[in-house]
């Protein structure tokens, strides 16, 4: 199967070899990212040295993928760019109007889970609710104060026009859409997100060891932005990375009401990795599936256990459990039950929001676990506690 168009095959092929020596001119690149960002934001750098360091072990560790093509290299630039050009721009807005810091974030729904389990029509089936909102795409790209005078509608659309076009199939595996509710790593400077793409050479370990409580603080941040000047409703939040770093998640939203879904794990991890390969195919040219699966079954391995064992310490109730099959065959059943456990209405508007959402599901996206390298039998012994603990889910 192809995974990117083949004019992108033929540009790679040509221009790669121009970004040799890349590494030598992260520091370089990165001021120029910082300068550009504070050109767009009227805003500077100072008091933000900690978070542009980091994005500095970030470049440094695309500049150290193997096989990294040009488009890979000039993508992460420019994500480092767009990450900073938001942070200054946030900082800012706070700076100049400081009662957006009282913005009460309350009770937010946050779906998480591991990847591939439904996560994100779960989250636009809540956000249809009449007292919800979730945040698009173009606001967690690009967020700011509504009324303002940027285009970040404009910017969105480039970034998904430039994916399909790069990986015409791509649409197959996730739905990507500037006025569609999206993922808070567009927001969260570091997660396993950037590993779906690459396993950066010293980042992987970096990231998963470091303190994200700053970074759930910054997340915060950005949505007390959103929320100014705009109707107050419930946030409803998603991202598969959350399971990772439930700790910081909850210093920032302690009366969250968490949502995990469920789904067969070796299935899931199957679909992850198959769109893992897609993903690499874009940064660094072909990639290697069995090293994908080893690479995504240990990272799973991790972030279930240290889920688990901050699901020890909170209460039941908090939790709310979600199997995939009750947002497919079992939907029409079992969503009325979710609301309601939620608090949240279930009337005609969210009817209509499943059934658009049961008869658009797209073209099937295939995959088998066997290609990278990993068998049912395996998958099941490392997440056995996982299975056992949730077997009524699964």
């Amino acid at each position: 199967m192809e995974r990117v168009a083949p004019w992108l095959k033929a540009v790679n092929t040509v221009l790669t070899p121009a970004i040799a020596g890349r590494r030598k001119k992260v520091d370089r690149l990165l001021d120029r990212a910082v300068r550009e960002a504070e050109h767009r934001t009227g805003s500077t750098a100072h008091g933000d040295e900690e978070f542009i360091e980091d994005m500095r072990v970030l470049l440094t560790g695309y500049a150290d993928v193997h096989g990294l093509t040009v488009t890979g290299w000039v993508g992460g630039l420019q994500e480092v760019t767009d990450r900073i050009e938001s942070r200054l721009r946030i900082r800012k807005l706070h700076a100049i109007s400081p009662e957006i810091a009282d913005e009460h974030i309350a009770r937010p729904v946050i779906v998480t889970g591991v990847p591939r389990t439904g996560t994100a029509v779960l989250q636009r089936l809540l956000a249809a609710s009449g007292g919800h909102r979730a945040p698009l795409m173009r606001e967690l790209m690009h967020p700011d104060l509504d009324g303002a005078p940027a285009d970040p509608r404009r910017r969105a659309e480039r970034t998904v026009e430039a994916v399909r076009k790069a990986v015409p199939t791509f649409g197959d595996v996730y739905d990507m859409h500037p006025d569609k509710p999206d993922s808070c790593v567009w927001v969260l400077p570091h997660s396993v997100n950037h590993l779906v793409r690459a396993h950066p050479p010293g980042y992987v370990q970096w990231m998963l060891d470091r303190d994200c409580t700053r970074d759930y603080r910054y997340l915060k941040q950005t949505l007390q932005v959103l929320q100014h000047g705009r109707p107050r409703r419930r946030w409803i939040l998603r991202a598969p990375a959350h399971l990772w770093h439930l700790d910081a998640l909850l210093k920032a939203f302690p009366d969250a009401q968490l949502v995990w879904t469920h789904r067969d794990p070796a299935t899931a991890l199957a679909s992850l990795c198959s769109m893992s390969e897609t993903a690499t195919a874009l940064i660094a040219g072909e990639a290697d599936p069995h090293e994908i699966g080893r690479n995504w079954l240990g990272l799973l391995s991790t972030g279930i256990d240290r889920a688990r064992a901050q699901r020890a310490r909170i209460h039941p109730s908090a939790v709310v459990d979600v199997p995939y099959r009750h947002l497919t065959g079992e939907a029409r059943q079992r969503l009325p039950e979710l609301f309601e456990r939620l608090g949240a209405p279930w009337g005609a508007n969210e009817r209509a929001a499943l059934d658009a959402a049961l008869a658009d599901r797209g073209s099937p996206h295939t995959y088998d676990l066997a290609r990278y390298g990993l068998t049912e039998g395996e998958v099941d012994r490392v997440l056995a506690d996982y299975r056992r603990e949730f077997a009524d889910c699964l």
